[in-house]
């Protein structure tokens, strides 16, 4: 004889069913990880009332892969790939960043040269993060010509980095002590022709966006962060200047010679959507303004510091011709270039934000101790506060007017 059996009612509304600090009144919601607007493996429990949400709760570490840990198990050179995959949109920006992080560390001075093409190759980046933000955004607030035309630039720049670099999107081009080959006869005039046909495309561009009325229903007065609450937060970049910080490390602590360049920092009044869309839209333009000056004033000389010998692999040429050279590059293979003891940190304006990192040495080719300074984490952090008040729909433009990106966050 069958027995009947009591199911529960999966519609009932039990707190068990809910996070602790929500409310079972509420809808529970869960937007990602893998949601198109959240920009990677992000994913955002929701409470709402209705379609306002009234609680939002940032879940973070699908991309998590220990880059920190990593780099105390590897020589200093071996973890300039890995910066790579920070913010994978402006790789050549990580890559400087954690190379002068170093050398500080090892108290050396790279050439003018040298700091010329980081300076020409992180703004290529910050162009290039820019496009690619700009482009998504579009996307997520329902205009698709804007990102197709942000591509076709964006790709222009790719093939230059693939001729410097031999790699258009993993680069791993700068060096402790310099980079990892010199310019290429005749890239530096295709950098000066890129700029020159860019920005009427650019104003193009910004032109589908800047009074489209859609555009701005969707952005303006959407996301408020005061300028308290960006400070508060730890903010940086585009996101802090949106609410009128005027704060760039290329102007308050100069560093590769950026005091020799003209350019101005954008800063927004209100501190919407709006405003962050405006300021890296203007971020371009003054990117293209710096690499002008930095082509005009392009330097000769050595690609890579001659006197970090115990640092920097020698040339090809010579490791093949010399047994002292041979096995210096076999012992920089090995151990690692070796370091004194001692803690440094050094923060970077990358498109972004402030992307910083702390060393800590004990001697050796090895660190004791890293910790990366993600701009992505910390701009992230605001989400609880910043959803609550807005509609589900707000939500895809906030996270689109961040321009965050998970592999920087999670690391």
């Amino acid at each position: 004889m069958a027995t009947e059996h009591a199911f529960p009612d999966a519609t009932a509304k039990t707190a068990a069913n809910f996070p602790k600090e929500f409310d079972p009144e509420k809808m529970s919601i869960s937007m990602g990880p893998s949601h198109p607007s959240t920009h990677g493996v992000l994913r955002i429990q929701f409470e709402l009332d209705g379609e306002t949400v009234t609680k939002a709760d940032p879940v973070v570490g699908y991309l998590h892969r220990g880059d920190e840990k990593i780099a105390e198990n590897m020589t200093y050179n071996q973890f300039v790939p890995y910066t790579d995959r920070l913010d994978y949109l402006a790789p050549l920006s990580n890559n400087a960043a954690y190379a002068h992080a170093v050398e500080q560390l090892a108290g050396l001075k790279v050439p003018a040269r040298v700091e010329a093409i980081r300076v020409i190759t992180s703004e290529m980046g910050r162009v290039s993060a820019h496009l690619m933000g700009l482009g998504a955004y579009g996307i997520d607030v329902g205009a698709w010509t804007v990102f197709m035309y942000c591509f076709t630039e964006r790709e222009k720049l790719y093939t230059l980095y693939e001729k410097l670099t031999g790699a258009r999107f993993t680069t791993s081009y700068s060096r402790i002590g310099g980079v990892s080959r010199d310019v290429p006869p005749g890239w530096i005039e295709e950098v000066d022709g890129f700029c020159d046909q860019f920005l009427p495309i650019l104003d193009e561009i910004l032109s589908l966006l800047s009074r489209n009325k859609i555009f701005m229903d969707r952005t303006v007065d959407v996301g408020v962060i005061s300028k308290k609450d960006a400070i508060a937060y730890g903010l940086s970049g585009p996101n802090l200047r949106g609410s009128g910080v005027a704060m760039d490390l290329r102007k308050d602590r100069p560093y590769w010679g950026y005091e020799q360049y003209e350019f101005d920092v954008p800063v927004g009044s209100k501190g919407d959507c709006y405003d962050r869309y405006l300021c890296r839209g203007e971020e371009m333009k003054q990117s293209i303004r710096i690499l002008k000056q930095a082509i005009k004033k392009f330097p000769t000389g050595d690609w890579y510091a001659k006197d970090a010998r115990r640092i920097f692999a020698p040339p090809k040429d010579k490791i093949l011709t010399s047994m002292e050279e041979l096995i210096n590059n076999f012992m920089i293979v090995t151990e690692g270039p070796q370091m004194p003891a001692g803690e440094v940190y050094f923060e970077a304006e990358n498109p972004k934000g402030t992307l910083g990192f702390y060393i800590v040495s004990k001697g050796g080719g090895v660190p004791y101790r890293m910790k990366i300074r993600s701009p992505s984490f910390c701009n992230l952090s605001i989400l609880p506060k910043l959803c609550v008040g807005n509609l589900v729909s707000d939500v895809v433009s906030i996270l689109g007017s961040l321009d965050f990106v998970m592999g920087e966050c999670d690391r």
